[in-house]
């Protein structure tokens, strides 16, 4: 089922009146908000100003079912920074897009109009779809096309998308791969985290409950069988991106700081993926918050990253995992230029 993006609903912090120089993609989650600012080139984009803060948007969500003040005030903090940004770099083609968080929530339409109001962004509440179409193009260039097939998992902090890529009649000079089939669950690891609090330190038990609490959802889907077989026998690779799986990387690592050079692109083994994750479990949430690829923003959140990886690894087996610190923003910022190289083709033929 390969369909392209979803046409991009472009929104800026004011209307451009010339030509813009600049693109930016601006991802509100359940857990970050995040930012990049690129310029094109001839063979893609090159990032000009970058910002992420963790916001925690979605806490307490999945208990009350509407953002709560103290998170919409982070957010909004945050997103002041990211208008100011863009500002500075006019003219700017801005698309700011929501997910899990301000899909679910009671208030989010609330939220986004206060978010209009007080920075002047426009954010647009995306689907799960287009979600993890944008996440297979943010992560393109990360595709082992001698494989036959691959399963990009992107692990938010209120939901987890995947995409099952056929790559067997694909060639990367192709545009994207086929997306045989896709599924959107509704836990992520704040969510995750909530239902299955860990104390100080974590248990077996309650590392094996929210694996199963994952695993259930996507065993019992049904639209990525007819690639069963290419997994079963090891013709297929699976793709991470997350803040999450980044940090498990950095700690299999043992960075002595984080550095997206060395885990973009990482290759891991399955083995290498469980290593890690027992080292991680040995670890109090104060020493994880000690580690200086996790931290305090994530040192009770990693563990249920590792959960979701986990999960889809028992289900969907792939002995080779790729971290990829890419993913929606990236995805965004492709679908951007895209559009404006169609529209510029077209006034070409208009023109003639």
């Amino acid at each position: 089922m390969a369909e392209a993006l979803a046409r991009p609903q472009v929104s800026a912090v004011r209307p451009a009146r010339r030509a813009p120089t600049h693109f930016a993609a601006l991802d509100l989650g359940t857990n970050n908000c995040r930012l990049l600012i690129a310029a094109p080139t001839a063979h893609g984009f090159r990032i000009v100003d970058a910002y992420s803060r963790i916001v925690r948007l979605g806490e307490g969500l999945s208990q009350s079912g509407r953002l709560s003040d103290a998170a919409m005030e982070r957010a909004l903090a945050a997103l002041r920074i990211c208008a100011d940004k863009v500002r500075r770099h006019e003219p700017v083609r801005l698309r700011a897009i929501a997910t899990q968080a301000c899909r679910s929530a009671e208030n989010g339409a609330e939220f986004l109009a206060r978010v209009r109001e007080r920075t002047g962004i426009a954010l647009n509440i995306i689907s799960p779809r287009e979600e993890a179409q944008l996440s297979v193009a943010g992560c393109s260039n990360l595709i082992d096309a001698t494989t036959d097939a691959a399963l990009v998992l992107d692990v938010g902090g209120g939901s987890t998308e995947l995409a099952w890529l056929d790559l067997r009649d694909w060639r990367p000079d192709r545009g994207l791969p086929p997306i045989t089939a896709w599924l959107s669950i509704p836990i992520g690891v704040v969510t995750l985290a909530e239902r299955f609090p860990e104390g100080e330190s974590a248990t077996e038990a309650c590392f094996r409950a929210m694996v199963e609490a994952v695993k259930a959802p996507i065993a019992g889907f049904a639209a990525a069988e007819p690639l069963r077989e290419l997994f079963n026998t090891g013709r297929s690779h699976l793709i991470g991106t997350s803040g999450a799986i980044t940090s498990l990387a950095g700690l299999h690592l043992r960075l002595p700081r984080y550095d997206r050079s060395k885990v973009d692109g990482l290759w891991m083994t399955r083995r290498e993926c469980e290593d890690v994750r027992v080292r991680l479990a040995g670890l109090t949430t104060r020493e994880r918050a000690a580690q200086p690829c996790i931290g305090p923003d994530r040192a009770d959140l990693v563990l249920a990253g590792a959960a979701i990886l986990e999960a889809v690894q028992e289900v969907w087996p792939c002995e080779r995992v790729r971290v990829a610190d890419r993913g929606l923003r990236e995805g965004v910022l492709i679908s951007l230029m895209n559009e404006r190289r169609r529209r510029g083709r077209r006034r070409r033929r208009g023109g003639r």
